[in-house]
């Protein structure tokens, strides 16, 4: 099916991307429009586990995002006042071939700009898109400048506040968890270990990882409040405001957070996974579909693979009806899945003052009767290779 067909993408974000590059190497003629006027250096660090590193290994994006990026080897839990060790998670107990990766948003995209070009996709930037109609014939794209564009096949990629998913199905309201988080970055010195650390206390969570070689450190942390936040992480916040959220927490995150100059601040709200995921010649990846909350690390990889069953499935199948119908059967009870574990996973880290030591004496136990059994838990989410799968 694929063979010269024309496929509009809107939005260049990872999953739009990835599926340009996965598309157009099957044989479609394939555009993005993203309404941004350049891709540039945007957002901050990003974790990219063995499940969606499978598809970065698979579109050939690996070799230049990993010299660029950190390997990581362990997740630690700590206490955030004592910074005494709760729990460490030895990522290398993941029975995969593929590395967990911590990785700038803004390198992963350039690569997977510069691997979309490779393979043909036209990019164009400074396009807003308004609306997306299903019309005869195909669908009508309606520009902010009140211009149109008709084309065959659209895949909306366009994010949590998807345009494009409003012309698939009716938008649910999303549910403010009574949670914020903020995100910063600042300077490292090449010498960080290669981990994760996530501090806890109560209420409140910070997780810290390198990027780039260790030039940088990525953190971001959540505070339980009942002040209502607009969702998106674009919302500048004064830094004062995240060092005094974590005053109590020990030296080693007061000193990190002494060197925030710029912090984001959104609040995050739990989105229901669309029931349905296309219709006609429309379909949706990514967060236009399944915005989930950030406590399993699993947005981005959660695209990739999206990205990569779509075109498998497009390939596959001689209507654009067939191949959506098919994609998202393979697709969405998986996504069902990992949206509900990131919605529970954050009450483990916020216990009181008073649940907290005995909770943390237990994940103790827990690793010297069995080491990395968390870790296996989660077989089903950091084993699995779409690219396997689905071909």
């Amino acid at each position: 099916m694929l063979i010269g067909q024309d496929i509009t993408i809107v939005g260049a974000g990872i999953g739009g991307l990835a599926a340009a590059i996965a598309l157009a190497r099957r044989g479609a003629n394939v555009r993005v429009l993203e309404r941004a006027n350049a891709l540039q250096e945007v957002g901050a660090g990003i974790q990219i586990s063995p499940n969606g590193m499978a598809v970065l290994v698979a579109l050939g994006v690996d070799f230049g995002l990993i010299p660029r990026s950190v390997i990581g080897k362990k997740v630690s839990l700590l206490d955030g006042r004592t910074g005494r060790l709760a729990l460490s998670l030895d990522l290398n107990a993941i029975k995969t071939p593929h590395p967990w990766l911590f990785a700038h948003r803004a390198d992963l995209l350039d690569c997977l700009t510069a691997a979309a070009r490779d393979a043909g996709v036209v990019i164009e930037t400074g396009v807003p898109v308004a609306a997306v109609d299903l019309v005869d014939g195909g669908v009508d794209l309606e520009f902010w400048d009140n211009t149109n564009l008709t084309t065959r096949v659209v895949i909306g990629a366009d994010g949590v506040h998807s345009v494009a998913r409003q012309a698939v199905d009716r938008v649910s309201k999303p549910r403010f968890t009574g949670q914020v988080a903020w995100r910063a970055l600042v300077p490292g010195d090449g010498t960080a270990a290669p981990e994760a650390r996530v501090y806890m206390g109560s209420g409140r969570h910070l997780v810290t990882y390198p990027l780039r070689g260790g030039h940088l450190t990525n953190i971001v942390a959540v505070q339980e409040r009942q002040a209502w936040t607009e969702d998106g992480w674009h919302h500048q916040d004064d830094p004062n405001n995240l060092r005094h959220a974590f005053k109590d927490f020990g030296p080693e995150v007061r000193d990190l957070l002494d060197q925030v100059d710029e912090t984001h601040l959104w609040g995050l709200f739990r989105h229901a996974v669309a029931p349905n995921w296309h219709k006609g010649p429309v379909t949706l990846v990514g967060d236009a579909v399944h915005p989930t909350l950030p406590f399993m690390a699993q947005g981005a990889c959660m695209a990739l693979e999206d990205a990569w069953a779509l075109a498998a499935s497009m390939s596959l199948h001689n209507t654009p009806e067939m191949a959506f119908a098919a994609y998202q059967a393979s697709r969405r009870a998986r996504c069902v899945k990992i949206v509900a574990a990131a919605n529970t996973n954050a009450r483990a880290y916020h216990f009181g003052n008073v649940l907290r030591p005995l909770a943390h004496t237990a994940m103790r136990m827990s690793q010297a009767i069995a080491p990395n059994a968390p870790l296996r838990r989660l077989a089903w989410l950091y084993e699995y290779d779409v690219t396997r799968a689905m071909g």
